[in-house]
This record gives structure tokens, sequence and C-alpha cells, in this order.
């Protein structure tokens, strides 16, 4: 009898488990694409929901802004994104942390300059912060082509 109750709990801690993972890789799905959206609309309030204080947010050119430069380099339109398409997104969750891997394609105008494209390839770290997925660091690196 204690037998079959362990297995009956440990089958129902495992379903749990697997649910909430589940939901997790939905929730950062959503959080990804909210970030997407933010970047093209420029929105402070907006970004400023999606990121931790502590972002630390790599350029392919090796610069790294902080989340005030992320977040004002994007209101301004020095960084204007005017579309982004997302694809092949990878998401790994452990504990309270995801990991993002995407292929980033762009439009831009930024200010200032002509109208380019960028071709990146993002990894993309959140962090669980009580039930929200917060974008902790960023790395782009370029990538030749689009996929």
């Amino acid at each position: 009898m204690i037998k079959k109750l362990i297995f009956a709990m440990s089958f129902l801690v495992a379903i749990t488990v697997f649910g909430q993972k589940k939901n997790d890789i939905q929730s950062v799905t959503n959080a990804a694409e909210k970030l997407r959206s933010a970047m093209i609309s420029g929105e402070k309030p907006a970004l400023q929901s999606l990121i931790v204080p502590e972002l630390t947010y790599g350029h392919s050119g090796g610069h790294i802004d902080d989340a005030k430069e992320f977040v004002e380099k994007l209101v301004s339109k020095k960084s204007d994104f005017l579309t982004i398409d997302i694809t092949n997104q990878n998401i790994q969750i452990v504990g309270n942390t995801a990991i993002v891997r995407h292929h980033f394609y762009a439009t831009t105008a930024d200010l200032g300059k002509e109208p380019g494209d960028v071709t990146l390839d993002i990894l993309l770290v959140w962090t669980k912060v009580k039930n929200d997925w917060k974008l902790l660091a960023r790395q782009a690196v370029k990538s030749e082509k689009k996929k």
C-alpha cells in the first residue's frame, strides 16, 4: 500500500513539474514577443516593464548597454527598429532562469543613419521575478544570412 501511495505521489509531482515547465516556456515566449513589440514601438513603460535594473545588453559590435541606455536608445530612436522578425527560437528553463536563443532579422531607421538591415543570432537570459519573466542579459553575434 505504501509503495502505491509513493508511486502515486511521485507521478503527481512529475505531472505538476512538467506542467509548470510548459507554462514557464509559454510565459517566456510571451515575454520575448512583448520585448520584440516594445523594441519596435519604443514605448518606455513597455520596455521598462520587461527588464531588470541590472540588465546587461550586449551588441554584436561589442558595445554593452546597461538598462537605462538600452531603454533610452529605443525611446529616442537612436536605435529605431521598423520591423523585427524572430525565427528558430529555442527556450530552455533552468530553475528561475530561462535561456532563449533565436535568429533576429530587422529593418532599421536609426536616428541620423541610412535605413538598414540587421541579421543577428541572439542569446537572451530571462529571470523569473515573482510571477513575471524579466530580461537580465542579452548578447548578439553577427549572422551571415536570414535563417
